[in-house]
């Protein structure tokens, strides 16, 4: 079947997809994915039962004509997505980055929510199978989509730009992140960007840190409109601080007006995102006090930047993932800090393949050049690697939460930062049930 025909099909679907059986929406098109842990086709019937309109599924055997049967169901669903995106008259922006493309794919969406209707990607669902969900939730009336593309191995960004077809591309930075699939940081570098490649061949427009030379260098020979501290950037920043919640001052180039936004979330790091967020809706022509409400009222979530007050603990969570990147960021911005008693809960960095003792050293470094009152480190890598026998370390987190169970922690401030593959956020639950 061609995907003219199976757009029909969706089309008689209200132009609504399900992939779930635990959540379908009625009258939908039910698309049937298989992956190592799970396999779809073996609930196409109920998912009929259940109100879908058509199912698309690769291993169905009966006779049922609301069933479609194709040869590959997830490149049809990438097939879907492209050629539904061609057929909205749809801004696409394309955002990836090594750190906080999340939070900023969010704030971007909360500044030009106050002035477009959009869509955009729901949670971190960033890959080869959320960049088409995403798209195929674009609707007549959509003006801009804002599309986050994860990557981690060379070529992926590339082919998730196939399907979005983005006018317009945001790259937040590049770090270590994924060292075990791009193999160096080079690789990294090289598959991040491109996006601007793309953006370039399509005479589009990217959005860029001035004051990253890596991705400025790439930059060249595109339409760029540029943020950053230096002078010459289109939406420049004359202050930032953070004590702990991030504030910010930006004014245009060539405009003295300058503009406060007081943000809710924790870490300097933070102000490329907010401010990469004001370029963009500077650029689309959001009115300042609209971009300040929206960043003003945009409360973290998911573990991210989080600044948590539970009985007599401060509680800086950033546990949705780590990287040695975004580790070292949120260590300098933790130190800073003007609190007491701080103490370190850090989970191990997954990913890193060959650098996986070099990076874990390079945080054990920077955690004994400095002062604090606890370190916990948790996983079996800090946990090999770590000397000093002041710092406790746990295998897993449940090891961790049954010391604090009965060595508690109190009247401390604490960050809270690993890998998602740790779990620590698991010890959420723990600080909110203890008595």
């Amino acid at each position: 079947m061609k995907i003219e025909d199976i757009y029909r099909i969706f089309s008689q679907c209200n132009f609504t997809i399900c992939t779930d059986t635990r959540q379908i929406i009625k009258d939908s098109l039910f698309i049937a994915l298989k992956g190592e842990r799970f396999n779809a086709n073996h609930f196409v019937e109920e998912a009929i039962n259940q109100g879908c309109k058509y199912v698309i599924s690769d291993g169905y055997k009966g006779d049922d004509e609301r069933i479609i049967v194709v040869d590959n169901t997830l490149k049809i669903l990438q097939q879907l997505s492209h050629y539904h995106r061609k057929k909205m008259n749809v801004k696409v922006i394309g955002i990836t980055g090594s750190n906080g493309k999340t939070t900023t794919k969010e704030l971007i969406a909360a500044v030009l929510g106050e002035k477009y209707k959009i869509i955009y990607t729901q949670s971190n669902y960033n890959n080869h199978i959320g960049v088409p969900l995403t798209l195929l939730n674009i609707k007549p009336e959509t003006e801009i989509a804002i599309v986050e593309m994860g990557a981690n191995h060379p070529g992926e960004i590339d082919f998730l730009c196939s399907l979005a077809d983005p006018d317009y591309g945001i790259i937040t930075n590049v770090g270590k992140a994924h060292l075990e699939g791009f193999g160096s940081f080079e690789a990294v570098i090289q598959t991040k960007t491109e996006l601007y490649r793309f953006i370039k061949a399509k005479n589009g427009t990217i959005f860029v840190n001035h004051d990253n030379h890596i991705l400025f260098e790439h930059a060249a020979n595109i339409n760029y409109f540029s943020y950053g501290m230096n002078a010459k950037a289109n939406v420049i920043t004359t202050y930032y601080e953070a004590n702990p919640f991030l504030n910010i001052n930006w004014k245009a180039q060539n405009n003295d007006q300058i503009h406060s936004i007081k943000t809710n979330l924790i870490g300097l790091y933070n102000w490329e995102n907010v401010l990469a967020a004001v370029c963009i809706g500077h650029y689309f022509k959001v009115e300042p006090q609209k971009i300040k409400h929206a960043i003003e009222n945009y409360i973290p979530s998911n573990h991210r930047s989080q600044w948590l007050t539970i009985r007599s603990n401060n509680i800086l969570m950033d546990a949705y993932n780590a990287n040695p990147t975004s580790m070292q960021l949120a260590l300098k911005n933790f130190i800073s800090l003007p609190f007491k008693n701080k103490c370190l809960i850090l989970g191990d960095m997954k990913e890193l393949g060959n650098y996986e003792k070099e990076e874990h050293q390079n945080i054990l470094n920077i955690i004994e050049q400095n002062t604090f009152e606890k370190v916990f480190l948790v996983g079996p890598i800090f946990s090999e690697l770590n000397k000093n026998s002041n710092y406790l370390t746990f295998e897993n987190v449940e090891q961790l939460i049954n010391y604090l169970n009965i060595n508690p922690l109190t009247n401390s401030t604490i960050l809270i930062k690993g890998s998602h593959g740790i779990h620590l956020e698991k010890l959420m639950d723990f600080f909110n049930e203890q008595k």
